[in-house]
């Protein structure tokens, strides 16, 4: 189990572990969600589609429509 402590901010440091095993870099977005037992699960937000806008190579070869 990883551990970070809270500052008076409201701040924490995703621990390095946690960081390396989930692939976390510098602007990764996270999602918190609370679950009405108190369980708190926190994901790594995928990118929206205006952001993967452009990745992508299209199927279409050549001038072939």
């Amino acid at each position: 189990m990883a551990e970070s402590r809270l500052t008076t901010r409201g701040r924490t440091t995703v621990p390095a572990r946690v960081r390396k095993a989930l692939g976390l870099t510098p602007g990764t977005r996270l999602v918190w969600h609370v679950m009405p037992d108190g369980e708190v699960l926190i994901r790594a937000k995928s990118k929206s589609l205006l952001e993967l806008a452009g990745t992508a190579e299209s199927p279409v070869k050549g001038g072939d429509h």
